[in-house]
């Protein structure tokens, strides 16, 4: 399972991810959104600025109330930037509450970074880098990996403090102890990190819990972290705490020139004038979220950043740690790491292929050219270039879409041979079709904004808005424009207006009538037959009744005088 997902159901075409991620590792399918992990740096930007909430991060909280439930220990590797996140009146109440829930011990992250401090003093020291880049930040470091391999050199090779943590942590409670990491950052999930803990949960999925539990930290009693005395490294999570920490450190002057940066857009930046060596012999603090840690995509906090960096900057100490508070073994653990050149190469579109993909938005000339940026690249090309990389969609250009909207329902309202017109609650007309003139003699430009009233009868219309029920091939004879029609009138709801469509119906209804009158003609002609064939059957029937009534008396007289001459001879 990726570690960011979409719900392709709930994405609504909006760009607004590809116009926030700065790598653009989010390619457009579709119309859906789906993460490129070959370029995603897991900065969880996307899952701040995505308006339809349809990006998630699966939690790992089951596995880890597994865990508890099995009975091993589990122990808290607690990101510093809880100190202005949670709620709470004295800090032991958070490891408190945790406690409640189940976990063995709490420990703060900020020992893990007390150890990276000492190793980017070590280095400022040797000063045999040309620049050194902090690695405290998982982002950043996928971001040189992925996306500047070329600046790899300049990574400082020190584990990020998590995982410095992580191996500190297993060093003190054992190989069979689960160690888990709370904190805001979604890159703490990447499975392919040099020092993996066993589960990470985000402050989202903490306050879940918490919830579920019925556990207010605000009311728990305070059980007080061990004082390993961390110093300035619990400033970490802000901007510019790492390089608090270093000075506080260092015991002698080194060659460096100090600066922090935060963003992923001012990251990027400074890559570039590193790249182009425009900046030189630099220590540089980076951090993917805008502020640091405070800021990371899965704090679920409402408090203002701003607040949360000031009121740190006012609590948190200043002086160096004090590494001999720690056990030598959690001192002792290998804090190096090394890095891998991770770049995709990508098919590049030569100069006619990417003229061909913007002629298909209209864009033949490069005057045509907006860079409006909606489809989320800085300009047209960039854009052209993702679609033939099959990052993006030739549609996902919106004034391309917007015009050829316009321009097809134009074209209809132009070329229909029918009355369309589209009419607003109010009644009056808000566009019409271009065959209103032949019908009406009223220009469509004059019509518009008029009342439908000085046209034709306002019945259906207003039954169809009282109903937001469509009325389909409704006769409607009008006679003293000499016009028959059917009339389709169309509720919309998005909008609150209806279209009416009327066809012209006079010429099919005159030759229904014609039809009708030859029918009738043809009845009256077939009618009048019968009726002749009937006088001639009753007159013959007339002659025949009066020729069998005489054939019957001259028989009938003809028997009586056979009968009389037989009684003559007899007698």
């Amino acid at each position: 399972m990726p570690i960011i997902d979409f719900k392709a159901a709930m994405c609504k075409h909006c760009y607004k991810c590809v116009r926030g991620c700065e790598v653009k590792s989010i390619m457009i399918r579709d119309g859906h959104a789906y993460i490129m992990p070959n370029r995603c740096i897991l900065c969880g930007q996307c899952l701040l600025i995505c308006p339809q909430s349809a990006k998630r991060v699966p939690s790992e909280l089951d596995r880890v109330r597994e865990f508890i439930r099995s009975g091993v220990p589990v122990v808290a590797s607690l990101s510093s930037s809880y100190i202005g996140v949670l709620p709470y009146r004295q800090r032991g109440q958070v490891k408190a509450a945790l406690k409640k829930l189940g976990f063995t011990s709490v420990c703060d992250a900020a020992e893990g970074a007390a150890l990276a401090t000492r190793e980017y003093v070590k280095l400022l020291e040797q000063g045999t880098m040309r620049n050194i880049i902090t690695t405290a930040c998982p982002s950043i470091v996928n971001l040189i990996e992925i996306h500047y391999p070329e600046l790899i050199d300049y990574l400082a090779p020190v584990l990020i403090p998590s995982g410095i943590h992580i191996r500190m942590l297993r060093a003190e409670f054992g190989a069979e102890a689960k160690v888990v990491v709370i904190g805001p950052c979604v890159a703490e999930k990447e499975p392919t990190r040099p020092v993996r803990p066993d589960a990470v949960l985000t402050f989202e999925d903490l306050k879940n819990w918490l919830a579920q539990e019925e556990i207010c930290i605000e009311d728990c009693e305070e059980d007080p972290f061990e004082d390993r005395r961390p110093g300035a490294n619990l400033r970490y999570p802000v901007s510019g705490g790492l390089l608090t920490a270093v000075r506080a450190t260092r015991s002698r002057p080194d060659r460096y020139r100090k600066f922090y940066v935060s963003g992923v857009k001012d990251c990027l930046d400074v890559c570039e004038a590193l790249r182009t060596g425009e900046v030189e012999g630099c220590f540089i603090e980076m951090n993917a979220c805008h502020g640091g840690c405070i800021n990371g995509p899965a704090t679920a906090t409402t408090v203002s950043s701003f607040k949360v960096k000031l009121d740190l900057e006012a609590m948190l100490p200043t002086e160096a740690a004090d590494l001999s508070l720690l056990s030598e073994a959690a001192r002792s653990v290998d804090v190096k790491r090394s890095f891998h050149n991770r770049a995709q190469k990508e098919a590049i579109p030569t100069e006619e292929e990417i003229r061909g993909i913007l002629k298909q938005t209209g864009k033949l000339r490069p005057d045509q050219e907006l860079n409006c940026g909606a489809c989320g690249y800085p300009t047209c090309r960039d854009k052209a270039i993702a679609v033939y990389q099959k990052k993006a969609e030739v549609n996902m250009c919106i004034p391309y879409l917007h015009e050829r909207a316009q321009s097809l329902s134009h074209l209809v309202l132009d070329i229909s041979p029918n009355i369309i017109m589209i009419i607003g609650e109010d009644l009056k007309i808000q566009d019409c079709s271009a065959s209103v003139e032949r019908y009406f003699h009223v220009r469509p430009a004059d019509l518009k904004g008029k009342p439908l009233a000085d046209l034709i009868s306002t019945e259906d219309v207003e039954e169809v808005f009282r109903t937001h029920t469509s009325i389909h091939s409704r006769k409607v004879i009008y006679p003293d424009r000499n016009l028959v029609t059917f009339q389709n009138i169309a509720y919309i709801e998005d909008g609150n207006f209806v279209i009416a469509t009327l066809i012209d119906m006079t010429k099919e209804e005159k030759q229904a009538e014609k039809e009708y009158e030859k029918k009738k003609a043809t009845i009256d002609l077939a009618q009048k037959v019968i009726y002749k064939q009937m006088m001639v059957a009753q007159e013959i029937a007339g002659l025949l009744g009066e020729t069998t009534a005489e054939t019957k008396t001259t028989l009938t007289k003809l028997c009586s005088l056979i009968d009389d001459g037989m009684e003559s001879e007899v007698r």
